[in-house]
């Protein structure tokens, strides 16, 4: 790169709100400048602007706003910008039309077919990003060895990129696509995303098409071969219509930019930073690129000024703005992630894993059934906190107002209508005060209930604020600490998750609202040391000009990583490294400058936990490939993040990617300031922490000598940002003028048992970070699939009667039905359990759902104790425990015997000692039934159980260190807390529908009843009292037990149950025993719903549970019934199993259309994606999209099923196991019915059979089952409508959408 001495350099990071300006002057000083990303009345681009104002004021010559801006004083220009994330959040984007194989023109909006979020009954899914899209007959598969299918026709065979074979099934007929692309361009579409199956190893049927778009006139054509060749259809197919989408509309942006400038800057070096930490020509900067163009440059800037490469300590960074906190992790490499959600859209493509949370300084403070509550609501730029004078809401930023953390008199006054007061502490207090009495009023008025109600609401006696009416400063208090430990949750999920102790970082804080935070956020985790750079309220645009230039290339293999592969894979190494070297030589880099870097991406064979590997500080040797030994690196890394691995089993490459980096980030030549003066505060403040108000000096940040330190309470301020040196806190003007500050530990503060509603927050939390580390080590530790990979399974905390405190994540069939299991072993056990002991369960009588689920229970002890204190649990879906078929998921059970190993209180663990040969012989003991066999995996049955008894062993660690930290009494009686808030939140919606229910209808009583597909009904009479808030749940009148396996163990009704109130009451609130207290539940013995105890039960878990949610929901009128059924699939032979369950229509309710192709309320699975299904079974997809007119009609319409075609390709044995294929999703309100489903199988001879609901059957190469899943029902009588109505479109900056690997983690949870 040249360099550009004697001139003015300029990083920029353009933000949704403020634009930061980073400028190194021609003599080496540097500039900083923040003004408004939008400011119509005065300049028409801030960078522009930015850039013109440093011009002006440094040299003293004129730079008139409207005449092009003068570049001969300019040396490079780089770049940060949120240009595609807001049209992407906006939905703002060039139409754009989508070109897809035949048959799958609906793939990308079933997507997953997972829910977002798993409690909303409106299913909100943001828009897909096409307008049109176009089927192109064509296709080609995949060749199998072994393949069995006939062949009618001669078929050419081509050879893919990943040196697969593949065959040409049906070739590309360019006319019709030549007439379908014309009528496209007609209507006005000038921006294409091509998708074709496969197209990621044989890309030519896409180029084809790509020639062809370009020749008609299209202005931008996207194909997803060359956007990110890596297999799986879906995140390809969304990646490349982002592409499509957005970078028309960067390309408009650029060429406003440029217009600003003499000569469109074509003199001038302008980069442009990506998604992935490096930076790009202006000119190649795109759309599926440029999500995270602007949070980079910050994790750039935090990575290069505080991480030592001498003491290797790593950093979390922290970035809290107005909406959002962006949390990230740098230890000497930046981390990426190559497949992440922004703005509901998946994009696969290299990004750095930033974690966004919607916790920031404009996140809304709310009070909810005795709860502290901080987000995720925003109050946005406008009209901003009550304090920004415009009539907005509570936030953090007026907690900390409040507390006198933020000192009106050092802000710009930019405020009020007018854009010309102070920050209004006033409005802050008057809305505090209204808070305050409305919380005073809460804590009172349930004291005197609580008095009222006696012995018999004991725990509501519990709920007594003992102490006086809280004031503002203690409710502001209040929730700064609730909002912290928000905070803290996602960077303990972030550092747990790959194994690293989240104490032994320090925190990098930048932002501007972050510093006021840092302290306390550190405290928390445990971490002793917060770094603030100088330049922390510009971090993004100073990390701009510390980065290197970054070219990227990646293609995807198919080799096993082993000797006879090496020569091929060296060769192609080298030639990905001579196309990064040979692109950024083009770019004006010397050899010297350019570095690169292989990476491989490397899963065990037989999973997809793949890991994008380097072998750096793994040299090569004789027995790995020149690049260096990639298999030490890569078991090394899988045991840190899985804590095993798995020795005898073949090491897979799905992709090579090499990362060349152009060294040409500045050096920062800041002088440190001299002199050895006393800094004086500039004045005195009253600040308010836990033990009250304290005198605070506040010091200007300029005029502190470098070395000098300051004692805690203290405020630092500079133009961009505040920070809060809290008591204990020590901080230290480094000599480069940042600020490093000593985190002293808390002063103990003794807590009491009596009610604090603070502390019932945080209490919150921390049992809900218990359950969710349990999981984490769950997950990191299992082996099989259907755990590591698909994430069945839940952890939960208990009270020591067995009442669940908290369960995550939610898998919504095992909510509440643990807590059968666990108070069912109490009762059995009693004092028989010791410290030391495990139980593992799976029988439906002691709380189990179905057999494959099994739950291991750990008694937590405290010394000198002698009952178990609390106990944790987890309960995971092991793929195989024997039975009469593989995978344990009979369709034709009829006793609990054929369905697999049954245990009802079996001493896993017993002293400390594994029962490896007692568990191993029941395991097999299904063998002893006619026609069934033990566990068909019995290795990762014992090491999943294992992985179960650790993550327990964590959850017990856990809770014992909360005790010791509050003590026993302390951490039971918020337990109990917590509890009860839980039940009071459903005890105010039962009477809330009370109080409508008896204005309508003057009755409080409301019935229901509906069908198994065998004519058993499912009744259910709710009596409400409005007065306690309670219900009466009564099923009598519900079918008997049937022979069969849809019967449903006590344990599902009541998962279905908790589900159900959750959606109702409609907001966050702890899934505890509390949920279940104001019910009582009547479910007759000996039906369906509590059956003997050796009923069939397989189908109870999956299909009857659904059931159950209608008829709840059909009672209370919450919406029309969803397709009410999973769908369960699977097909086997002596070589290869698979198992899916397949998504339908959602209902609608009041102000909403169903949902098309979505998976409802019991279950959540995401499917397997098309080309991984092609890959790994014998298998062809036909098609795979909605089934058109299936929802029911309505005012709003029910939601569409899908039809699902696979064309079997050797002779395997399929299981089906359905409902809704007799009585039909019904409609509410005189919306009309959903389609029942229909599963039909095509033999190759051309018969065509009805399977029926429920069967098992051989299949032979050429046949195909068609599955055609229900729809929803409608909502309203379609004559109450003039036109049908549009569903509701939800901004997607109503709720702010969280992004990264955290998020990703707890999606893919709630996707099981």
């Amino acid at each position: 790169m040249a360099e550009t001495e004697g001139k003015f350099d300029f990083a920029i990071d353009r933000g949704g709100t403020f634009t930061d300006v980073f400028a190194r002057l021609p003599d080496g000083r540097e500039r900083v400048l923040k003004l408004l990303s939008r400011d119509p009345q005065n300049y028409k681009d801030a960078p522009t602007e930015g850039i013109r104002r440093v011009l002006e004021e440094e040299t003293g010559r004129a730079f008139p706003r409207d005449q092009p801006v003068d570049t001969s004083l300019i040396g490079w220009i780089r770049m940060g910008t949120t240009v595609a994330t807001n049209a992407l959040l906006e939905r703002e984007g060039e139409r754009t039309a989508l070109l897809v194989t035949k048959g799958f023109k609906d793939l990308l909006h079933i997507g997953t077919q997972a829910r977002p979020k798993l409690f909303d009954v409106e299913v909100a899914v943001p828009d897909v990003l096409y307008e049109e899209v176009i089927e192109v007959d064509e296709r080609v598969v995949l060749r199998q060895d072994g393949c069995q299918l006939p062949r009618k026709d001669p078929r050419r065979v081509v050879t893919g990129s990943t040196g697969d074979s593949l065959e040409v099934c049906r070739e590309l007929d360019l006319q019709q696509v030549e007439r379908d692309l014309r009528g496209v361009v007609s209507r006005g579409i000038t921006s294409l995303a091509v998708l074709l199956l496969h197209s990621y190893t044989w890309p030519d049927h896409e180029k084809a098409v790509g020639a062809l778009a370009q020749r008609l006139g299209f202005k931008q054509v996207s194909l997803s071969s060359e956007v990110m060749p890596m297999v799986r259809a879906v995140p390809r197919g969304y990646t490349v219509t982002a592409d499509a989408y957005l970078t028309p509309k960067i390309r408009q942006y650029l060429k406003g930019f440029t217009a600003g400038f003499k000569g469109a800057l074509k003199d001038v070096d302008v980069l442009f930073m990506q998604s992935d930490g490096g930076l790009t020509p202006m000119e190649q900067f795109c759309g599926s690129r440029a999500v995270l163009s602007g949070p980079a440059g910050g994790v750039v800037g935090y990575a290069i000024t505080s991480y030592s490469q001498t003491e290797k300590k790593p950093v979390i960074g922290f970035d809290m703005g107005g909406t959002s906190t962006d949390v990230s992790r740098y230890a000497g490499q930046y981390e990426h992630v190559f497949e992440a959600t922004t703005a509901g859209v998946t994009l696969q493509a290299p990004q750095l894993d930033i974690n966004t949370v919607a916790a920031g300084g404009g996140s809304r403070l709310f009070f909810r059934s005795g709860m502290f509550v901080v987000g995720p609501e925003s109050a946005g730029a406008h009209p901003g906190p009550a304090c920004y004078r415009k009539g907005g809401p509570l936030t953090v930023t007026d907690a900390n107002l409040a507390l006198g953390r933020l000192l009106p008199s050092f802000f710009p006054k930019i405020f009020g209508p007018g854009e010309n007061e102070p920050l209004s502490l006033e409005e802050t207090m008057k809305h505090f005060r209204i808070l305050t009495k409305e919380i005073n009023h809460f804590l009172s008025s349930n004291q005197s209930k609580a008095g009222e109600n006696g012995a018999s609401h004991s725990d509501r006696k519990k709920m007594i604020h003992s102490q006086s009416d809280m004031s503002v400063e203690e409710v502001a208090m209040g929730f700064i600490r609730v909002a912290n430990e928000a905070m803290c949750r996602p960077i303990r999920a972030l550092t747990q998750a790959k194994g690293h102790d989240t104490s032994q970082h320090m925190l990098a804080c930048f932002g501007g609202a972050g510093g006021q935070h840092a302290c306390a956020i550190a405290r928390a985790l445990g971490m002793k040391t917060v770094f603030i750079h100088k330049y922390s309220g510009v971090l993004s645009a100073y990390g701009l000009a510390l980065a290197d230039v970054v070219e990227e290339v990646q293609e995807p293999c198919s080799l096993q990583y082993d000797q006879r592969s090496f020569v091929d894979l060296d060769r192609r190494v080298d030639q990905l490294v001579k196309r990064c070297q040979d692109t950024l030589c083009a770019r004006g880099f010397t050899r010297a400058q350019i570095t690169t870097e292989v990476f491989l991406h490397l899963r065990y064979e037989g999973t997809d936990c793949a890991l994008m590997v380097t072998a750096a500080g793994f040299p090569s040797n004789a027995h790995s490939c020149r690049a260096g030994d990639f298999r030490s690196a890569f078991t090394k890394r899988y045991l840190k993040e899985f804590g095993f691995t798995i020795p005898d089993r073949p090491i897979m490459v799905d992709d090579i990617r090499v990362r060349g980096c152009g060294k040409s980030g500045i050096k920062s030549v800041y002088r440190k300031k001299t002199g050895q003066r006393q800094a004086r505060p500039a004045t005195m403040t009253k600040c308010y922490f836990e033990d009250g108000y304290m005198d605070t000096g506040v010091y200007l940040w300029e005029e502190l000598p470098c070395g000098y330190n300051i004692q805690g309470p203290a405020i630092i301020i500079d133009k961009n940002s505040t920070i809060l040196v809290e008591p204990c806190c020590e901080a230290h003007l480094t000599e480069a003028g940042d600020v490093c500050m000593a985190v002293g530990s808390d002063p103990h503060c003794a807590l009491g048992t009596e009610l604090n509603t603070v502390q019932l927050s945080i209490f919150s939390h921390r049992f809900m970070s218990i359950a969710e580390q349990m999981g984490r080590v769950l997950q990191r530790t299992s082996i099989s699939t259907n755990i590591k990979e698909r994430l069945d399974f839940s952890c939960a905390v208990f009270g020591p009667d067995g009442g669940l405190v908290s369960n995550a994540p939610h898998i919504p069939v095992h909510l509440g039905a643990m807590q059968e299991t666990v108070q069912y072993q109490i009762r059995a056990l009693g004092n028989k359990l010791k410290e030391g002991d495990v139980i593992l369960s799976n029988h439906p009588c002691a709380g189990g759902s179905h057999l494959p689920d099994l739950t291991v229970i750990t008694p937590v002890f405290k010394k000198g104790v002698s009952c178990p204190v609390f106990f944790v649990a987890s309960r995971g879906h092991h793929a195989d425990i024997g039975g009469i078929t593989p995978g344990s998921m009979p369709p034709h059970s009829t006793s609990l015997q054929q369905e697999g190993a049954v245990f009802t209180s079996f001493k896993l663990v017993t002293g400390g000692i594994f029962q490896e040969e007692a568990v191993t012989e029941a395991l097999m003991a299904p063998a002893k039934y006619p026609d069934c066999s033990g566990t068909r995996n019995l290795h990762d049955n014992l090491s999943d159980l294992r992985a179960q008894v650790a993550a327990n062993q964590r959850g017990s660690q856990l809770v014992g260190e909360l005790i010791d930290s509050y003590g026993l009494a302390v951490v039971q009686a918020y337990m109990g807390y917590i509890q009860s808030n839980a039940e009071l939140a459903v005890r105010d919606m039962l009477r809330d529908f009370a109080r409508r229910r008896r204005q309508q209808t003057g009755s409080l009583e409301v019935e229901s009843e509906d069908f198994m597909d065998d004519g058993t009904p499912i009744r259910l009479r709710v009596q409400i009292n409005e007065e306690e808030g309670s219900a009466v749940f009564d099923f009598t009148g519900t079918g008997t037990e049937v022979w069969g396996n849809c019967n449903a163990p006590r344990a599902i009704t009541l998962s279905a149950l908790i589900y159900c109130l959750r959606c109702m009451v409609g907001q966050d609130i702890p899934l505890n025993q509390g949920c279940l207290t104001p019910i009582k539940v009547i479910i007759p013995p000996g039906s369906i719903l509590q059956p003997s105890q050796n009923a069939a039960v397989v189908g109870g878990n999956v299909l009857t549970s659904q059931r159950v949610v209608d008829v709840i929901f059909k009672a209370f009128e919450v919406c029309s019934a969803s397709q009410g059924c999973m769908n369960n699939i699977s097909f086997g032979s002596e070589r290869v199993g698979y198992y899916e369950t397949v998504a339908g229509g959602a209902g609608a309710g009041p102000g909403w259309n169903g949902r098309s192709g979505v998976h409802s309320h019991m279950t959540n699975t995401r499917i397997t994606d098309p080309e991984i299904l092609e890959k790994r079974y014998p298998v062809i997809l036909e098609q795979f999209c909605l089934r058109p007119a299936s929802g029911g009609a309505g005012k709003y319409r029910g939601g569409d099923g899908v039809i699902r075609k696979l064309l079997f390709r050797n002779k395997v044995v399929l299981s089906v196991l359905t409902e809704r294929r007799s009585f039909r999703p019904y409609g509410l309100l005189g919306g009309e019915d959903g389609a029942a489903g229909l599963n039909l199988l095509h033999r190759a001879d051309g018969r065509v059979l009805n399977l029926g609901a429920k069967t098992s059957i051989s299949l032979q190469p050429g046949d195909m089952f068609c599955l055609y899943t229900p729809g929803g029902g409608g909502y309203g009588k379609e004559e109450d409508s003039n036109k049908p109505p549009e569903t509701k479109r939800r901004r997607l900056t109503e709720t702010f959408p969280e992004r990264g690997s955290v998020f990703e983690y707890r999606m893919a949870q709630e996707g099981v």
